[in-house]
């Protein structure tokens, strides 16, 4: 796992992924710690100044986003029970975890967090070139999302106790091993303590006093 981090916090960003309600209670296990750790490192971020990016799954009424020829997809197309997961309370951010005044929501139609979306936009936009990255599920987006980016080129780091998936033997796999060779591997105490303090409120300039 990663020690000694550093961070161009104007030049990084902190992209939370598919963190739903929903979600969380399938896969977060248990899940009053995963939500301590994930609120943490959001919570560090925004203080510190670095843009905070909420990623969740979403679609129209009838899921026109959704081919029958993305067997992953076409699963979820075909079960009124699924779709219930990506809608109303279940579908929205953890409420533990934001969204935030300030923090950016992108929703996307596919596993990785860049197909489809506007997230290569706004990186750009915001001269982002280094991300950090946690989320449900390791295995879904976060594998998916860390290697586009991979291909993109940014820095990457990945928080391994803010991530989870159902299937622990292939977690421990991808973090310990195919992750590893891609990006940062740290956790979430440890990125927490690598981050600058809270960015101080502006201090208005002293008036001149009158002559």
């Amino acid at each position: 796992m990663g020690t000694g981090l550093l961070f161009d916090v104007a030049h990084t960003a902190l992209i939370a992924m598919d963190c739903q309600a929903g979600i969380v209670s399938i896969y977060a296990k248990p899940q009053d710690e995963f939500i301590e750790r994930a609120s943490s490192v959001l919570q560090a971020a925004r203080g510190a100044g670095m843009p905070v990016i909420l990623v969740q799954v979403g679609f129209r009424p009838g899921l026109p986003e959704v081919s029958g020829r993305n067997k992953f997809f076409a699963a979820i197309k075909s079960s009124s029970q699924h779709q219930k997961l990506f809608e109303g309370a279940a579908g929205a951010i953890h409420p533990a975890l934001g969204p935030e005044p300030g923090d950016i929501l992108v929703t996307k139609h596919r596993v990785s967090a860049f197909a489809g979306t506007d997230l290569s936009m706004l990186l750009r936009a915001m001269e982002i070139d280094a991300i950090i990255l946690f989320g449900i599920a390791t295995s879904g987006v976060v594998l998916s999302t860390l290697l586009d980016a991979c291909d993109a080129d940014y820095q990457i780091v990945v928080i391994a106790d803010c991530c989870a998936d159902l299937d622990a033997e292939l977690h421990g796999t991808l973090i310990s091993r195919l992750f590893q060779r891609r990006a940062e591997v740290t956790t979430a105490s440890d990125f927490v303590k690598a981050l600058p303090s809270a960015v101080p409120p502006s201090i208005p300039a002293e008036s001149s006093p009158e002559t």
